[in-house]
């Protein structure tokens, strides 16, 4: 019994010690105890970040247009992911190269590292936003949307393509504390702007005091404040505390040969997530066109909590691709694979319950956001569907975040292409549109092409050749 309570201790002891984020060597000791103190942070804070998914369409889906409001969240939300894709892809080669530095104890090259990748993401984000906000209703007309969408969604589309540099750097300096073992900073960083964005959502949607009812542009301007109080946050630790990745004036002078590590990591990992968010966007399209505005409602609620439970699962993955880097830079890539071995089984572990989740109760969990008969049926099928295939997420989303994490973003991308696009739309549109399942085809195919996915993914890690990659 003892020994029961002392272990206990120590947990809470981690515990506490990882949310309060100090300096810890990732290189060095027992493995479960760094895994636990990077993951705790990284799970609570895309935990956070999970939040935005469904916070939006929690409060529009109780707006009187709900298909209408439901619909325009989606489709904007499954183009939006485009940008998430070039801020996930800068974030992958910030962290990848900051954590190399920092296992090597370079401190120095870590945080110059950091501040090439802003500018580069500066850049990128603000012509993301121009174009975003000036071709906003084109985008939703190409994704299917009916006239009506288009009409309400607009605006909202504009909103929320118009905050891209805060997506994208929000993305990216959270990246950045990742590679240097601050995963504490990155989860303070999400907790803000996600409890702004919960506290603003139903105040400028419904109107509450001295405040207008806005309605659906309301959550976009909520979401747009929330993400950029939350960069703002980052970049006051980044530029005026002592941390390990210190930025300094002189640090703002461009790096071309920093630039272009960067950007031969990153490019990759951009195409990569652009692959996996392109063949969302078809699923998303093939949905809408082979059903009703309830069936795409009805599956963009079902994505809104596989999003809300893969991204905890993500922050497993996050960890293990920070003891990737951190331990190749200090020359201990056994230690790397140790580590990546042992965070997949704790992410299967987590999935397992998941899918039990999805399997028992999607009928319960769909009807907490909707109350409309239709929606709620497409809802919980899709989710039902696609929760059998969580356990290969697990081990997929681990073993592709720890290639990336080697800096071999490469790999990752090959396996990217086959799985979403020469499986998963290619099998929703034979299964939607060629048999006449309608929208359970792509519910279908998700599963399909995840657990070729994972298959893959494990058998080029075992492979070995990311411990020679240099970065």
């Amino acid at each position: 019994m003892a020994f029961s309570i002392n272990k206990i201790k120590t947990i809470f002891k981690l515990i506490r010690q990882s949310l309060r984020g100090k300096e810890y060597d990732y290189t060095q000791g027992n493995i479960k105890v760094a895994i636990l103190l990077l993951s705790i942070p990284m799970i609570l804070e895309l935990s956070l970040e999970s939040v935005f998914a469904v916070v939006d369409i929690y409060f529009v889906g109780h707006l009187p247009n709900a298909d209408v409001a439901v619909a325009t969240v989606g489709l904007t939300e499954a183009v939006i992911s485009l940008v998430y894709t070039l801020g996930i892809g800068l974030s992958t080669g910030a962290t990848a190269i900051v954590a190399r530095r920092v296992g090597e104890k370079n401190y120095e090259e870590a945080s110059k590292s950091g501040m090439q990748a802003i500018g580069v993401s500066l850049i990128v984000a603000v012509l993301v936003a121009v174009l975003g906000v000036y071709f906003a209703s084109d985008i939703l007309a190409l994704m299917g949307a009916r006239p009506e969408v288009i009409k309400e969604g607009t605006s909202f589309a504009q909103i929320i393509f118009a905050s891209s540099p805060s997506i994208i750097l929000l993305f990216l300096i959270n990246g950045i504390f990742r590679g240097a073992g601050d995963a504490a900073m990155a989860m303070r960083s999400l907790w803000l702007a996600s409890l702004i964005n919960i506290i603003l959502c139903p105040i400028l949607i419904y109107g509450v005091g001295p405040f207008p009812e806005l309605g659906l542009i309301g959550a976009a301007i909520a979401t747009a404040i929330g993400r950029t109080t939350g960069v703002l946050y980052q970049c006051y630790h980044l530029f005026a505390k002592n941390r390990i990745i210190k930025i300094y004036s002189s640090y703002f002078k461009p790096n071309f040969e920093i630039i272009k590590s960067l950007l031969a990591i990153s490019t990759p990992a951009m195409f990569q997530f652009f692959i996996q968010s392109g063949s969302w966007i078809a699923l998303t399209y093939i949905v809408s066109i082979t059903g009703s505005t309830d069936a795409s409602a009805g599956y963009q609620i079902a994505i809104r909590n596989v999003v809300f439970f893969i991204l905890p699962a993500w922050g497993l993955s996050n960890a293990a691709a920070t003891l990737v880097g951190q331990n190749l830079g200090a020359k201990q890539p056994e230690r790397a694979e140790q580590s990546v071995l042992l965070t997949t089984k704790y992410n299967v572990i987590f999935m397992s319950l998941v899918t039990l989740l999805f399997v028992c109760f999607s009928e319960i969990i769909i009807s907490f956001y909707t109350s409309d008969k239709v929606i709620l049926a497409y809802g919980s099928q899709a989710l039902r569907i696609i929760g059998f295939g969580y356990i290969f997420y697990g081990i997929g989303m681990v073993m592709i975040q720890s290639l990336n994490g080697a800096g071999d973003t490469k790999t990752p991308t090959w396996i990217n292409i086959f799985c979403f696009w020469m499986v998963q739309v290619p099998l929703a549109w034979f299964l939607a549109v060629h048999l006449g399942f309608g929208p359970l085809g792509s519910f279908i195919a998700i599963p399909s092409a995840e657990t070729v996915l994972a298959i893959l993914a494990f058998y080029f890690f075992k492979k070995g050749k990311w411990k020679t990659v240099q970065v």
